[in-house]
């Protein structure tokens, strides 16, 4: 199977994380580091899941630099705009199924 990594804050000062990335097929990451994961980084063929945010001014970032990663990776997602409409979906299935186990009980 695929080799999977998943980022998290302590990551960030981590001198080997060039070669964990090195040799992820996918890797997830929730670090809040703006830009911490680069191309030159990167698994070419990788899978990039970027759930880290950062607010920079007006302007949110991820922890992936997407100016360079895009010819190195098979897929990447955006931040914003990339996780979070998963979130969302999840979240409503959640509720719905919630409601739907609360009203078959009242029957």
């Amino acid at each position: 199977g695929a080799r999977c990594e998943f980022l998290v804050k302590k990551v960030c000062l981590d001198k080997g994380l060039e070669n964990f990335l090195g040799q992820a097929d996918i890797a997830i990451s929730v670090t809040g580091c703006p830009r911490l994961i680069n191309g030159y980084m990167l698994k070419k063929g990788a899978v990039l899941i970027d759930a880290g945010i950062f607010q920079e001014g007006r302007k949110i970032v991820g922890d992936v630099d997407l100016n360079s990663v895009g010819d190195k990776v098979a897929a990447v997602t955006p931040t914003p705009g990339g996780v979070g409409p998963v979130t969302v979906a999840v979240l409503l299935r959640n509720v719905f199924l919630a409601a739907k186990k609360s009203i078959t009980k009242i029957k």
